[in-house]
């Protein structure tokens, strides 16, 4: 075959002049100093803050300062393998992770690498760390409640979907049981749950993942991990991997719970880097934007409105206090970004009384609009009737003589904090903590011993499963408490009462009861 040159030179020329060569630039610095998780490097003279970098032995890391010469990096992973000189390029991308419905049941590091034993990889799409919060204009009222199944915060401090409700108390108080029975309660909800473990032991997250296993919570839950073993950057950044994770539900129409435990250790793993970055420090050696740390995490939980799906984020952070300071620096600040807070007292914990919740120091301050009809009608009176009890029994602690009414007070008291005790993770249903909640208001529990309240309250809810599902049904549903429903759960507390009578009730209520009969 013969080939003719005006052909040969005819293709060449076609190609030279579709010829369209892809110019890209990169960014490259060389490490000065690297050590604890902070690197300084020179050059990147174009980097964004915020950029994902890449470091040698497959790290990566975020520019944090920006300065004239050299930029602050925090490496995500180990340090170790970085040494001085070694080449930093940019990537031209925000720090991203994971984002989708393949993340539930897994469990991920800060920056959505899996970290279990499931083989199945995870997909989805990537959503930026750092995304702005939601604006005025966006955002819907919180009417819409978030039940967590215990019955001293649906009664007491109500939470809304699209809330920021702070759990807050010293250690060992029970902070994080309240937040996994949060979620153990969303099992069934539809409601996404994403739980953030920052500066805690590994031994601690995997006794979290058995529970929320064991109550199948787990298959509807993420669970973000950047524990104590980590460099301080991973735990820095995983409360905001975890937030764009579920901010992906929110905007999606869906409805999600996350729990950030705790921003305590948060603040600390900034305050280290902050130091390390050379930025000035202030109060408590803390940098002056320790306030804008959380505030703009917190910002992004929120109820949207219809026209962008009506989707919410929920948040539950907790905090950790000192010997009960809740006037401290990070405690204040969260307090104040917040919608309200769940106070745990360490003498309350101490006396048997779990979840140790002290009525008088929380307060919700948006979720009574979201409560039910039904527990915010039985429920009303209840902080006050304990703010009385409690200052009776302190009165009465001096041993003088108490008038039958103040007797009475002190009895209806003890009974109404027994009816708020509650055991770990056993959520309970709306209609049954109203059923509960009713009989300890209403004086039906007077005249049982405090010793037997605990097996009489099962065994009525035990009735109450089995002969009023008409009665759960309405509760649940929102509507309010009829004078017929009253009744009925009037008769309800009276019916186990007299079948009950041998093993729970005294022998006062005894006679009472047989005199009536």
């Amino acid at each position: 075959m013969k080939i003719k040159m005006d052909e040969v030179s005819s293709i060449i020329k076609d190609r030279i002049r579709g010829y369209d060569p892809a110019i890209s630039s990169r960014e490259v610095g060389t490490i000065i100093s690297v050590g604890d998780g902070i690197a300084h490097v020179y050059g990147l003279g174009g980097v964004m803050s915020g950029e994902l970098l890449e470091c040698p032995s497959g790290l990566h890391a975020i520019a944090m300062n920006l300065e004239e010469d050299v930029v602050g990096i925090a490496v995500m992973g180990d340090d170790s393998l970085l040494k001085e000189g070694d080449e930093i390029r940019s990537t031209g991308r925000i720090a991203s992770v994971p984002v989708g419905e393949g993340l539930l049941g897994r469990v991920v590091d800060a920056v959505g690498n899996p970290i279990d034993e499931v083989d199945r990889k995870i997909s989805g799409s990537m959503r930026p760390v750092e995304l702005k919060a939601p604006g005025i204009s966006e955002r819907a009222p919180v009417e819409e409640p978030l039940i967590t199944g215990i019955k001293a915060i649906d009664a007491l401090t109500p939470i809304g979907r699209g809330q920021r409700e702070l759990i807050i108390g010293d250690r060992q108080t029970g902070k994080t049981a309240i937040a996994v029975d949060a979620i153990i309660n969303q099992a069934k909800t539809g409601v996404r749950c994403i739980y953030v473990a920052i500066g805690q032991k590994l031994s601690t997250v995997a006794m979290v993942v058995d529970k929320l296993k064991a109550h199948g919570a787990m298959d509807n839950t993420t669970v973000v991990v950047a524990s104590a073993a980590d460099p301080a950057p991973l735990q820095y950044l995983a409360p905001y991997s975890a937030a764009t994770m579920g901010e992906y539900y929110r905007d999606n129409g869906m409805h999600a719970l996350i729990v950030y435990d705790d921003l305590s250790k948060h603040a600390v793993a900034y305050r280290q880097m902050a130091l390390l970055l050379r930025r000035p420090p202030g109060r408590e050696a803390y940098p002056g934007d320790i306030f804008y740390l959380h505030s703009r995490l917190l910002e992004r939980s929120a109820k949207l409105c219809d026209r962008l799906g009506g989707g919410s984020l929920t948040a539950l952070p907790i905090v950790e206090t000192k010997n009960g300071d809740i006037s401290a620096y990070i405690p204040t600040n969260v307090i104040s970004i917040t919608d309200g807070q769940i106070y745990l007292e360490s003498d309350l914990f101490n006396a048997g009384i779990r979840p140790a919740v002290n009525p008088g120091l929380s307060v919700s301050r948006v979720g009574g609009a979201a409560q039910l009809s039904a527990m915010k009608e039985v429920s009303g009176t209840l902080r006050i009737d304990l703010a009385k009890y409690r200052e009776m029994a302190s009165f009465a602690q001096f041993g003088a003589e108490l008038d039958d009414a103040t007797m009475r007070q002190i009895t209806r008291g003890e009974r109404l904090v027994c009816v708020l005790k509650q055991d770990q993770y056993r959520p309970m249903p709306v209609h049954s903590q109203v059923l509960q909640i009713y009989a300890g208001i209403e004086g039906a529990l007077d005249d049982i011993d405090t010793k037997d309240l605990e097996s009489y309250l099962k065994s009525l809810g035990h009735f109450e499963a089995d002969s009023a599902p008409s009665f759960a049904k309405k509760i649940d549903s929102g509507e309010k408490l009829s004078k017929a429903d009253k009744l009925e759960m009037s008769e309800m507390i009276a019916t186990t009462k007299r079948q009950f009578v041998p093993d729970f009730v005294g022998a006062k209520a005894k006679n009472a009861i047989t005199e009536g009969a």
